[in-house]
């Protein structure tokens, strides 16, 4: 991976930038002492950023493969005008690889993978069209998210938020977040009590980010305060995203999350979860059935590169937790709002 400066204006919305028929990937774990971009030629360099946290969240995961396969396809058909279909196959699972939980990424190559079959010539411009229009939908539905959610909290006051949901981790505004900056514009709410989001402080360096940028009250705090926060009051609603949402409602999402909403429960504080309608799995029947990505002791056992534990010890580290769908009182995508989801009320969503 090759970082470069481009000259466009850096911001939330253009995290994933094609240029000069390359994917660029604002480079998320330099974020917000350093705005580069990360180059992508190829399937591997693509799948690579994404393992290597470049990009993270689902949605914007997904994108990011569905360009990666762009990439590959048009590699492979100069490789071989005959045999770039079998070729292929290898790039689209080594981008499957690279994030087991996220389960926008395997919709996303699954897309890929409908519109392939139908290809006879050269499937760069078809594949390219089809990554742009992912990315463009995933904006426009993130709208109207924002919309759904904002409808939800009637009362102003402040939020709390968990991991970054932004425009970082999708295709523009954003799925909590982007409910966080639809209900701000109608004043319905105060001021954001972002989590900082251990080991990898997206909230820290990501949410926060993006929320003094909007000019959006912002107060960082420790993951380990949120339930004194709700405590003390004027907390109204938790509002995160998620990575993968079973059929029956359990929803996965950045660790944290779980122990935020039983203290929701317990303070009467209510618990939204925002994500589009491809981060819902019907093939997975309950959170017991997800995938949990654990990645490097070395990530909870140092901060930013420095050791801060004792020598010797060691570190679990999960990157998702699950959620129990009793404890959500709404999950919100962009066809509207599952309330106090179950096995039926998603199903029925699906369908609609």
């Amino acid at each position: 991976m090759q970082e470069v400066i481009l000259d466009i204006p850096v911001n939330a919305d253009a995290a994933m930038v094609w240029q000069d028929d390359l994917l660029y990937l604002l480079d998320q774990r330099k974020l917000p002492q350093q705005e580069v971009f990360v180059r992508c030629e190829d399937a591997r360099s693509t799948a690579d950023a994404i393992r290597a946290m470049v990009v993270r969240g689902a949605p914007a995961i997904g994108i990011t493969a569905a360009y990666g396969v762009a990439l590959a396809a048009r590699q492979r058909f100069l490789q071989s005008a005959d045999q770039w279909r079998d070729l292929l196959e290898e790039d689209l699972q080594v981008l499957a690889a690279s994030r087991p939980t996220a389960v926008n990424l395997f919709w996303a190559i699954d897309r890929c993978r409908i519109l392939i079959g139908s290809l006879q010539d050269d499937p760069f411009p078809a594949l390219l069209a089809l990554a742009q229009q992912m990315h463009a939908d995933d904006r426009a539905d993130n709208r109207r998210m924002g919309e759904f959610g904002a409808s939800l909290i009637t009362e102003p006051g402040a939020v709390i938020t968990h991991c970054n949901t932004g425009g970082l981790a999708t295709g523009g505004h954003g799925t909590a977040l982007g409910v966080i900056r639809s209900a701000f514009e109608r004043g319905r709410i105060s001021e954001v009590f972002a989590d900082e989001t251990r080991p990898w402080l997206q909230g820290a360096r990501l949410t926060a980010w993006e929320l003094v940028r909007d000019e959006i009250p912002a107060q960082l705090m420790a993951d380990g305060a949120a339930a004194a926060r709700m405590a003390a009051g004027g907390v109204g609603w938790v509002i995160v995203g998620s990575d993968r949402i079973a059929a029956n409602g359990d929803v996965a999402n950045k660790i944290g999350t779980y122990s935020l909403a039983v203290a929701a429960r317990h303070h009467g504080v209510k618990f939204m979860v925002a994500a589009p309608t491809s981060t819902i799995d019907p093939l997975t029947p309950s959170g017991a059935d997800i995938p949990i990505e654990t990645r490097d002791p070395a990530e909870v056992l140092s901060c930013g590169g420095v050791p801060v534990a004792a020598e010797g010890a060691g570190a679990w580290n999960p990157v998702f937790d699950v959620t129990p769908a009793e404890l959500v009182d709404a999950i919100v995508t962009e066809k509207g709002v599952i309330l106090n989801p179950d096995q039926e009320g998603v199903a029925a969503h699906l369908r609609a």
